[in-house]
């Protein structure tokens, strides 16, 4: 099945580069689809699957910026790559800040078509592979009791046990209790790991005292 990777829209209102893109993108193994404006592309947009938007910016009517703009809260479903005149470098920017994901300066070679492509699939490789492993904190966070969790922020804040006994108004024995048990269900021992659960799931500090600096277990 066709993902969002392998997906392009062709929004050009040269139907002979819609012609062109198309053929180049199909001939890749890309699902292209042309659109003849940024209007045709945004009255079927509840209805399309996620891809990659290929948008020139001088159209008539709705340009490519205006488009841009409409689709930013739509980025991670549309990431948008935005096609420029040559040393347009002023709109070209516009379109970056906007949430363009990159530019293309006609004209260009196919090459850099599918690598621009390429760069862009990589990118939502990754941050798929970010959410999957947010997702996964999440759950393995929710599972752990409220000391557990509390033991969790103290070592992401680079407490050791004794101050994080003191934070809580627990024994240092509780805590490096708690401490065993949250390990054990997180599945590892290793701080480094811990820290970036934590901050993956975004805990905040624990509350009480300001961090002081970290102090070697033993």
């Amino acid at each position: 099945m066709t993902g969002r990777a392998e997906r392009a829209y062709i929004v050009d209102d040269d139907a002979g580069m819609r012609r062109s893109l198309r053929f180049v993108l199909v001939s890749a193994g890309y699902d292209a689809r042309p659109f003849l404006s940024g209007e045709d592309l945004l009255d079927e947009l509840p209805h399309l699957q996620p891809g990659i938007v290929l948008l020139d910016v001088r159209m008539p009517g709705m340009d490519g910026l205006e488009v841009l703009a409409r689709l930013h809260e739509d980025a991670k479903r549309f990431p948008v790559i935005v096609m420029t005149g040559h040393g347009d470098v002023p709109t070209a920017v516009k379109a970056m800040k906007l949430g363009a994901a990159d530019f293309l300066e006609k004209p260009f070679v196919d090459d850099a078509l599918l690598q621009a492509l390429a760069h862009v699939r990589q990118r939502l490789a990754a941050d798929e592979a970010y959410e999957r492993r947010r997702a996964e904190a999440e759950r393995t966070v929710a599972e752990l009791t409220v000391r557990e969790r509390e033991v969790l922020q103290g070592i992401a804040a680079g407490y050791a046990n004794r101050q994080i006994a003191e934070t809580l108004g627990l024994s240092v024995r509780t805590v490096e209790s708690y401490r065993a048990d949250m390990t054990e269900k997180v599945g590892t021992t290793a701080v480094a790991d811990l820290v970036r659960l934590a901050l993956l799931v975004n805990l905040p500090p624990l509350e009480g005292e300001e961090s002081p600096p970290a102090r070697q277990e033993r």
